[in-house]
């Protein structure tokens, strides 16, 4: 496994790192590969006697999103043909949101795009004060394509997911809370706690019950059509040039930009 990210078994506690603190976990190809091998092992951990699983990012930072020097110089064939992209980093989110195990996301500075779509395949999100929440993508041209729209609407309704997809504004932890959005916020130095009562609060259960319950709300709020629609309309602003213009005035901190909408 890449050291992108760490996996590790702490008693009945499989956890998966983000491990780019440098780069503030910023989320790239390898990185993905990586997390999707971290959770085949959480599927032989749970068959071990794991009861949980943690995602959590090394470092003060969960993670700042996708990282957009990815996409810089783009080549044709992928401006062209988004789908096999989207549609293997949407199999490795499913993967998260099938684990048999639950799943607590603990985020902290920052869950931003993909890392919130990260965090939104989780069964559970437990942030620290002044965590940073948003889909930014909007300002730059594109949508959330990985789960964001699809889970987002199931999780808070669709009236909420517009503002916070369609503005691409931060959400304010409160808020977040009231929405649904996140279980629990708890002050920093607090964090471990809180996750460890949330951890513990699964043992009273019995771990198939656990596990097969999850999967039937699962199946319950299915999530396949808003996927495909996701990666249809990322595959046709992937292909724009404000998309790319906006990249660029990201990159060089020249942001914002006057849209030009082709």
């Amino acid at each position: 496994m890449s050291d992108l990210v760490l996996a590790k078994r702490e008693g009945k506690t499989f956890e998966v790192i983000l491990n780019r603190p440098g780069e503030r976990n910023a989320i790239n190809d390898e990185m993905m590969s990586a997390i999707s091998a971290a959770f085949d092992r959480a599927e032989r951990e749970f068959h071990d006697g794991a009861r949980v699983v943690l995602v959590r990012g090394a470092g003060r930072v969960f993670s700042a999103g996708i990282d957009l020097k990815q996409f810089l110089r783009p080549d044709e064939g992928l401006r062209h043909n988004l789908f096999p992209f989207t549609e293997r980093y949407q199999a490795i989110f499913n993967k998260i949101e099938r684990c048999s195990l639950p799943v607590i996301c603990v985020m902290q500075g920052y869950c931003l795009g993909m890392a919130l779509e990260l965090a939104l395949a989780c069964d559970f999100r437990i942030a620290a004060e002044r965590t940073k929440l948003g889909l930014p993508e909007a300002r730059l041209g594109i949508i959330p394509d990985v789960g964001g729209t699809t889970r987002l609407i199931k999780l808070i309704g669709p009236a909420r997911a517009k503002e916070l997809i369609l503005t691409g504004r931060n959400i304010d932890l409160a808020q977040a809370s009231a929405w649904g959005l996140v279980n629990a916020v708890v002050p920093k130095a607090e964090l471990e706690r809180g996750v460890q009562d949330f951890v513990e609060a699964f043992s009273a259960s019995a771990p198939l019950a656990v596990s097969y319950g999850k999967r039937v709300v699962n199946d319950i709020v299915d999530n396949a059509t808003g996927l495909r629609v996701e990666a249809w309309a990322q595959a046709q602003l992937f292909r724009t040039e404000d998309f790319r213009r906006a990249i660029q005035a990201m990159i060089d901190k020249t942001y914002p930009i006057d849209w030009e909408g082709k």
